[in-house]
């Protein structure tokens, strides 16, 4: 056996040993970037069922944190464990697979195709393991998959846009559109990067009731957002970042009383 492999073997009997209903496990997390310290002694566990908001100024690092439990960066130092397996070295594709997925900050969706046909293509790359597009979309005619991508669709408040084209949507409805998109796989662990970022305060609303909802289903979530009201509306826990690094972490009720965070990000915006 490797030393790379003894050394995922031991991260993940490390997480064992940890909180009993712990479902994602940071451990001393490291980045940086051209010297620049992005991530330092990141150190976050996330309890199953729960929803862990993540907060802290712009530039804190929260964006980053997120890209490194995706795999879309590898952090210098540390690891990251998913129910008991080793996430760090794993491509987005595969950690995915595991059962994570990601809403990011700038909605990412596929303009030339239509809203349903959107929400469809996730859920027949969890089920194919991949995904092509077909110029003749056949894929799209599969009847159990159209009729959850409705349902979905029905739910975040977009049926009335099935059939128009994404590209036509506004900021605040392609967010909607990319939650679907991650509500369609039925992901175990859903990572929300500022969920209601573009959204009107009704829409914003209308979100946070949607987001209670998936939480009485059991879906553990993170989310990073700057919108105090959504995140005391919906967090368990909070855990909050600065200059890269946790400053501090608790229930809402703690978080909302510590002078480290009323001096490096409330402030004035306490609620």
């Amino acid at each position: 056996m490797s030393a790379a492999e003894e050394m995922k073997n031991e991260q993940s009997r490390q997480f064992e040993r940890g909180t009993a209903n712990t479902v994602l496990h940071i451990d001393d997390v490291h980045k940086s970037f051209a010297g620049l310290h992005a991530l330092s002694d990141v150190d976050l566990d996330v309890r199953e069922g729960e929803t862990h908001a993540i907060i802290g100024p712009n530039g804190a690092g929260k964006s980053t944190l997120l890209n490194v439990c995706v795999g879309r960066l590898k952090p210098d130092r540390g690891a990251v464990v998913f129910d008991g397996e080793v996430l760090t070295g794993k491509s987005p594709h595969e950690i995915n697979q595991l059962g994570v997925a990601r809403v990011f900050q700038t909605p990412e969706v596929f303009p030339e195709l239509t809203v349903l046909e959107n929400v469809m293509v996730p859920a027949l790359s969890k089920r194919d393991g991949h995904f092509r597009l077909n110029p003749f979309k056949n894929f799209f005619r599969e009847k159990a998959i159209r009729e959850e991508a409705e349902s979905v669709l029905e739910n975040v408040g977009l049926q009335a846009q099935l059939s128009g084209l994404a590209s036509t949507m506004s900021r605040g409805d392609k967010r909607r559109l990319e939650l679907a998109m991650g509500l369609i796989q039925h992901p175990r662990l859903l990572l929300l990067d500022e969920p209601t970022a573009g959204m009107a305060r009704h829409d914003t609303n209308a979100t946070i009731d949607l987001l209670k909802k998936i939480k009485e289903g059991g879906m553990t979530k993170v989310i990073i957002e700057h919108d105090m009201h959504v995140v005391f509306s919906l967090a368990d826990r909070i855990s909050v970042l600065a200059g890269g690094r946790i400053i501090a972490q608790g229930t809402p009720e703690e978080i909302k009383v510590d002078p480290r965070v009323k001096e490096a990000y409330l402030g004035e915006e306490q609620v």
